[in-house]
């Protein structure tokens, strides 16, 4: 886990995604396609950027913390293969971003 500020973000999305601009969280697996179940070791790097994290908690009603948590949980899932290009993967994936803010509340 890295975290940045919108500059080094930017630098990120623009060198690996192509877009313009910071963006709250990246994700980078270590391996193509989906966890293999049983598998570990580390799964890859999630970056946030604090600035934007910041920004959204803020605009959100949220403590950073919390907000940070649920950026943490949705790069994980992407680690593990989750994806939210369409409209079933995005329902799914919200799921298992509930399920994991959960755990949150509880600690």
């Amino acid at each position: 886990m890295l975290f940045v500020d919108d500059a080094q973000m930017a630098e990120l999305a623009l060198k690996y995604l192509g877009k313009d601009g910071p963006t709250n969280v990246l994700a980078f697996p270590q391996m193509d396609g989906p966890v293999p179940e049983g598998v570990r070791g580390p799964l890859g790097d999630v970056v946030i950027s604090v600035d934007t994290a910041k920004t959204e908690a803020e605009a959100l009603g949220l403590a950073l913390d919390r907000w940070i948590f649920a950026l943490l949980a949705h790069g994980i899932l992407h680690l593990l293969g989750y994806d939210h290009g369409g409209p079933e993967e995005a329902a799914e994936m919200e799921a298992k971003e509930q399920e994991l803010a959960g755990l949150y509340e509880a600690a």
